[in-house]
């Protein structure tokens, strides 16, 4: 594939943090084929798991939303919606802490991608939202399901029945994003949040992720079934004995995990 047909690339650091940049100019309008890029890139992470993810879409922008151009007919808007879960579930599924770097816009799909992920550093001049329906839409990559979740109700039905895209402080208040920088200091200060959860007990980061994504949908009865089956598979990893080994010898906070 040609440089400029190749929309998402990534590397594996020295820290063993994947930090995955998005590149489709203008705008990283979500095309069907930057969508499976990314998927391919989720698989390729899914297959050799890194310490943190990180989703960078760029200093200008991080993505407007899907490419208005492939929309079609009933057939078409299937096979778009089909495409964005599959693909954002994927990035959900990585079972390390994976965290969205925001300059300028995530809008529709982009902020539906930026939701897939654990957490969102933003640029203080960014903004967000689902303006969907503008178009007379409705979101279709998980806008609808993924936003109430970090918001509540209300708040989600608000943003979308408006198609209103909201500041970066009104996302900080609401729980959208998690954290607001001066614009040149959002990949840095993203990069060192993903390096603190990269130096701690990754096998553990990801199976409490699985008990709590697992665990959210259902009854609690339910999440604290996943919580004890889960609890009891942490159990079996070296990292769970080397920290507990460290605890009793050493105190807390002085482990060194492998990941293992």
């Amino acid at each position: 594939m040609p440089d400029s047909e190749k929309f998402v690339t990534y590397e594996v650091d020295s820290n063993d943090i994947a930090v995955v940049r998005l590149n489709r100019p203008k705008a990283n309008a979500l095309s069907k084929e930057l969508l499976r890029q990314l998927g391919q890139v989720a698989d390729e992470l899914l297959t050799s798991l890194p310490h943190a993810v990180l989703i960078h879409g760029g200093e200008r922008i991080f993505a407007a939303g899907a490419d208005i151009t492939e929309f079609g007919g009933i057939k078409e808007a299937v096979e778009t919606a089909g495409v964005f879960h599959e693909v954002l579930n994927k990035i959900a599924r990585i079972p390390r802490v994976t965290i969205a770097s925001i300059n300028g816009f995530a809008l529709g799909g982009g902020c539906e991608l930026a939701m897939a992920c654990d957490f969102r550093v933003a640029a203080a001049d960014s903004k967000l939202g689902q303006p969907e329906v503008m178009l007379g839409l409705i979101p279709g990559g998980g806008g609808t399901q993924r936003l109430p979740r970090l918001v509540g109700v209300a708040k989600a039905k608000d943003l979308i029945y408006s198609g209103r895209a909201v500041s970066a402080q009104e996302a900080l208040e609401i729980g959208l994003v998690d954290k607001v920088f001066d614009p040149d200091k959002v990949f840095s200060e993203a990069y060192a949040w993903a390096l603190s959860f990269a130096k701690g007990a990754v096998l553990a980061q990801g199976l409490a992720k699985k008990a709590i994504d697992v665990g959210f949908g259902g009854t609690l009865e339910h999440g604290l079934d996943v919580e004890r089956l889960v609890f009891s598979e942490v159990f079996g990893t070296k990292d769970a004995q080397i920290g507990v080994s460290s605890f009793l010898a050493n105190g807390p906070g002085k482990a060194v995990f492998v990941g293992e």
